[in-house]
């Protein structure tokens, strides 16, 4: 089963070692909790993407993804509205396939900033869905944020949902202004995170009309308004 944990949010300017450490802090949650993805326990268990389209064995240290945002700053058409984003391919298990990609401490008023790992897993295999997702809030601040596969994005689409918007898959994030406009009968379904923000548990797997009812809810009820633009603020 293939899905994605993503998060979004508005224009947040951050040093570069704040970065590096968030970066980390990303990739060890990964490693943590997925420990049946990787075969070895030794060496280098991510691989670097590289522009060129090679790539080079990576450990999850906060020294080497200093060194690889810092050479991504000084390249050429990096500018502080861009922010930088490595893309890192984990050196996994057969029958895993995980990718971690981003675009951070950028502030440009027109992009969202992201944070995205595309996690496919082997048959029957459990993955604590919302605990990487509670990562991914925990670690970036994100203004909203969900658990999606293909056959909810396509019942998103089927309902208005669009790119770059604020949205909710099976399971979701919200930041703290988002969180106190959730309707009261999905209040049921929200645990609060220190962020300020909550998680939805809105669906298992297999029910996107029920993700897609959920997603016009909060919607209607003003949970997904989108940051007004210009963006001059990381959340809502």
């Amino acid at each position: 089963m293939k899905r994605m944990v993503r998060g979004f949010w508005g224009p947040r300017r951050q040093p570069l070692e704040e970065l590096a450490a968030a970066w980390t802090a990303t990739l060890d949650a990964v490693e943590g909790l997925l420990p049946a993805a990787w075969s070895a326990t030794e060496g280098a268990r991510w691989l670097l993407i590289r522009n060129d389209g090679g790539s080079a064995g990576f450990r999850a240290e906060e020294h080497a993804l200093l060194a690889v945002l810092r050479e991504e700053e000084a390249g050429e058409g990096w500018t502080e509205r861009t922010g930088v984003g490595p893309s890192l391919v984990a050196a996994s298990a057969p029958g895993w396939e995980i990718s971690v990609s981003g675009r951070t401490g950028g502030e440009s008023p027109n992009l969202l900033q992201a944070m995205l790992l595309e996690i496919e897993s082997v048959e029957g295999a459990a993955v604590p869905e919302a605990e990487l997702l509670r990562a991914v809030a925990e670690v970036w601040n994100p203004d909203f944020g969900d658990v999606v596969d293909g056959a909810e994005r396509d019942a998103l689409r089927g309902v208005g949902a669009r790119v770059a918007r604020p949205a909710v898959g099976r399971i979701g994030y919200l930041s703290p202004a988002r969180a106190a406009l959730v309707p009261d009968e999905l209040r049921t379904v929200c645990t609060p995170l220190p962020t300020g923000g909550v998680l939805l548990d809105i669906a298992p797997p297999g029910a996107p009309d029920t993700v897609a009812a959920a997603h016009l809810r909060l919607r209607d009820a003003g949970a997904l308004e989108p940051l007004p633009k210009p963006m001059d603020r990381s959340t809502l």
